[in-house]
């Protein structure tokens, strides 16, 4: 059974900072891109930070420089460093693995809360 549990969400003043897990069970996490999305209120759902299985990183423009995201295939966990954060970063975080390899190979978490507000 494949699971995506992501923690470490939370309320934290701007300028502060957060780190996002998402532990991975029930497929071979190594060979999935692993991706951080968010969702604002209203909005829709935007890609905020990609990590592919070779390593390659993507960001989105407005956490360029901010965000950073890993990987630890040891652990089969992927993680978001979130500094610096703005009001504007609030949303729920979603934790995504991705195989343009596998068929069906696309599975979610259920997502955890980041609010920045003073």
């Amino acid at each position: 059974q494949v699971q995506l549990v992501e923690s470490g969400g939370g309320l934290v003043q701007p300028g502060g900072s957060l780190r996002l897990s998402c532990a991975a069970s029930g497929f071979t996490f190594s060979s999935y891109y692993m991706i951080w999305y968010r969702q604002a209120p209203g909005k829709e759902r935007e890609l905020v930070a990609r990590i592919n299985d070779f390593g390659v990183i993507t960001y989105a423009d407005s956490v360029k420089g901010r965000f950073t995201i890993s990987r630890d295939n040891t652990k089969n966990t992927v993680y978001l460093q979130m500094n610096s954060l703005k009001p504007e970063d609030t949303a729920v975080y979603f934790c995504n693995a991705y195989s343009p390899f596998t068929v069906g190979g696309n599975y979610w978490g259920q997502g955890t809360q980041v609010t920045v507000s003073s």
